[in-house]
């Protein structure tokens, strides 16, 4: 499974990068403003300082919802780095633009996706990945692992190339959920990241090691 970081921080993906699992980068407007990065000059500049320090892909999501809007503006967002992937909303015209971005050789990264049914639309107009919403699933007492185990069901029967990244992550747990139901990819926060680091044995295991030896060589 991949490992993306959620984020719009530098020194976050920075640290995730050097931890050397990171396989790449999801943004939205709001970790934008989050980061105090506003302004479209401002934002493109920022993707672009995204993508000089990692080499897989990297999330940039359009602001327009009409089919002429998306296909522009993404257009420009694909052209700002090569590793760009065109973050598309499940919508009409968001499928409409996804089908035209395939068709011309731009990867697209299909958000915003609730159920199986969107999962086979966006897949059937050739997302790169499709971003099911898990923990706002969860939000709403539906079972967001459930769906990505119909998600990887369906799309193992009918042979789609489509990648489910599984996003809206809240938790290490969810990364483990995730990878066991059949996500190709995780997009989190660092701090989940760095969570599945942490057991209480390796804590005890370890200080009981250095203990021993410093016993032995103190």
């Amino acid at each position: 499974m991949k490992f993306f970081i959620d984020t719009a921080n530098l020194k976050d993906i920075q640290e995730a990068n050097e931890l050397g699992i990171l396989d790449g980068v999801t943004t939205n407007p709001s970790l934008m403003a989050k980061e105090g990065i506003t302004g479209k000059d401002n934002i493109e500049k920022h993707y672009q300082k995204i993508c000089e320090i990692v080499q897989g892909d990297v999330s940039a999501e359009v602001i327009s919802t009409d089919y002429e809007g998306i296909v522009k503006e993404g257009t420009h967002l694909a052209s700002l780095a090569e590793n760009i992937v065109v973050k598309v909303p499940m919508i009409k015209d968001g499928v409409k633009a996804i089908r035209h971005f395939t068709d011309n050789g731009i990867a697209t990264n299909c958000t915003l996706v609730f159920s199986s049914a969107q999962a086979i639309l966006a897949a059937k107009a050739g997302a790169t990945y499709v971003s099911p919403f898990i923990g706002r699933i969860d939000d709403t007492n539906w079972d967001g692992m459930e769906l990505i185990k119909e998600m990887a069901e369906i799309y193992a029967i009918q042979g789609f190339e489509t990648q489910i990244l599984a996003a809206s992550i809240r938790s290490s747990r969810h990364i483990v959920e995730a990878a066991k139901n059949g996500a190709d990819v995780c997009t989190c926060p660092l701090s989940a990241i760095l969570g599945m680091l942490k057991h209480p044995l390796t804590d005890n295991g370890l200080a009981q090691f250095l203990a021993d030896y410093k016993k032995g060589n103190g």
